[in-house]
């Protein structure tokens, strides 16, 4: 991982935020962006002064915007919007989070358009090289303007006050940490409060770490379905090129299909069976896997392209405008971030509930090909994988009720002025209990499949056995019912780590289909936390 990140706004990755969020890398500014962020700030200078009020500059916020506020209470402007904006309440969200939700706010400040000082900017980027981790509560944010409670946490750290992780995870006052790590808090000045709290920041980050999250996951979900195929006793033939993209040319349906028939090559169970007139077709499930976890990669796509947009924006209201001037817009509105959310969410869901449906088949002595009932040691006595699976479905029906939309259920607020709202990071916090769930279920499913795997008399394909023999390094074959938590555990982790993806890439590479701003493919294995 990058161990430093230059701040240029026009050139950040997708990469640099998981290097800094997860990674912990340091960020710098380049002087060609301090520059700019100064003249920014003088033309902001220049419309304190004058006598037309400008919104955000001289007078109140939202619906209070009418009020001409005088010189000598401007300071007291920008500390009570920090303070009455910072109203979150709940459970801290996770330390990650809040780092890539600093990064892109650093990175919105220094494109020139906030009209912050460079001091200001400066001492953000030295609380987050620090790794002071402001303290901020699950809710508050409408994703408009903006994610405006969780920044305001934030912000409100640079002051000085608020909370801040401790060492032992604990909520501690901030101002003792900042002072122990050399940092003087800020004294804000016009427009500095506006633009410290007026951005989409926290919504983009949750999308940016679950593309990558959601890009090993949906590689390993081509994985385990290719091994719940074999263990069924399904056929590959379904799988081949020639069936997938020259026929129906979804990019995404022919990556997964490759990567499934790469996954049974040379495997002795497949070929046991090749010419077996047992089945006709195999079910939805086994059969149309490329068709569902290739829609999910053509989703990713799509999601990537909405963050890389909101990359290399610069969402604040007002925005100081190459001329001089202060406008005021709409850009903080989180509908875009907040459909792509919404999105992946649903995709997490539909990819679950097909593995789900898989491992069903496995536990039905009738749809198994052979094998005992819920793949147990001696049925009746041992109950084998029955309850692991309906964990499993359970994980899935949440997934099905957390996929509704939040970006259909706006609410207004600010006395009608902002009578139209994104959900935003509803969608974004939503959608990263469905990455975590879709991660169990496909622990699940391979930890089933395995089982039945070693339950067949001829041995898994190279692919599938590499796989198996290194969940085996840490997870027994099957046996008389023993505790299952830890090893299904154990299975999960097997899968978000991407070691089940590592295992099976190190016998065939698969195709990955998501790309960085730059270009570069992105593969979920490597930057994993």
């Amino acid at each position: 991982m990058t161990a430093t990140v230059a701040l240029d706004p026009d050139a950040l990755t997708f990469a640099d935020v998981i290097a800094v969020a997860r990674h912990g890398a340091k960020v710098e500014i380049p002087d060609a962006v301090r520059e700019q962020v100064a003249a920014a700030r003088r033309a902001v200078d220049a419309l304190a002064e004058a006598p037309k009020p400008v919104y955000g500059v001289s007078t109140g916020f939202g619906a209070l915007a009418q009020r001409h506020i005088p010189h000598d209470m401007r300071a007291q402007l920008q500390k009570s919007l920090i303070r009455s904006h910072a109203a979150g309440v709940g459970e801290p969200v996770e330390p990650e989070v809040v780092r890539a939700l600093m990064l892109l706010r650093i990175r919105t400040l220094a494109t020139g358009r906030t009209g912050i000082r460079p001091e200001t900017l400066q001492t953000y980027v030295d609380v987050l090289n620090a790794g002071i981790t402001p303290w901020v509560h699950e809710f508050g944010s409408l994703g408009c303007s903006g994610d405006l409670a969780p920044l305001s946490a934030c912000a409100l750290v640079l002051m000085g006050e608020g909370l801040v992780h401790g060492p032992d995870g604990t909520a501690v006052e901030a101002g003792p940490v900042l002072a122990q790590a050399g940092i003087e808090p800020v004294e804000l000045r016009e427009k500095e409060g506006l633009a410290l709290v007026n951005g989409t920041d926290g919504m983009l980050g949750m999308i940016v770490m679950a593309l990558f999250d959601l890009e090993l996951l949906v590689s390993t979900a081509d994985l385990t379905a290719a091994m719940s195929v074999e263990a069924q006793l399904g056929t590959d033939r379904v799988f081949m090129p020639d069936l997938n993209m020259p026929l129906r040319p979804h990019p995404g349906q022919a990556a997964s299909a490759a990567n499934m028939f790469a996954a049974l090559a040379d495997s002795p169970i497949v070929d046991s069976h090749r010419d077996s007139t047992h089945l006709v077709q195999d079910a939805y499930s086994l059969r149309c896997s490329p068709q569902v976890a290739g829609s999910a990669r053509d989703s990713l796509t799509f999601a990537a392209l909405t963050a890389a947009r909101e990359l290399r924006s610069a969402i604040d209201n007002p925005v100081v405008l190459p001329d001089g001037t202060v406008s005021s817009n709409g850009n903080f509105h989180g509908a875009p971030l907040a459909h792509a959310a919404d999105f992946l969410a649903i995709v997490a869901a539909d990819l679950a509930s097909i593995a789900e449906r898989r491992t069903d088949r496995a536990m039905d002595p009738a749809r198994n090909q052979g094998l005992n009932a819920f793949l147990a040691d001696d049925p009746g006595v041992d109950s084998g994988l029955m309850i692991a699976h309906y964990t499993q479905a359970g994980l899935v029906s949440e997934m099905k009720r957390i996929a509704a939309p939040a970006s259909i259920d706006s609410i207004p607020s600010s006395a009608m002025q902002e009578d139209h709202v994104s959900m935003g990071w509803a969608a974004a916090r939503k959608l990263r209990r469905a990455v975590d769930s879709l991660a169990r279920v496909l622990g699940i499913e391979l930890y089933a499949a395995a089982r039945a795997a070693d339950l067949r008399s001829e041995e898994p394909g190279p692919v599938t056995g590499a796989v198996i023999g290194a969940l085996r390094e840490q997870v027994q074959g099957p046996g008389p019912d023993r505790f299952l938590s830890p090893e299904l555990a154990d299975a999960v982790e097997f899968v978000a780590s991407g070691r089940a993806l590592g295992a099976a890439e190190a016998v065939r590479p698969f195709a990955h289909t998501l790309t960085d701003t730059d270009g570069t493919v992105l593969h979920g294995t490597e930057l994993r936390a």
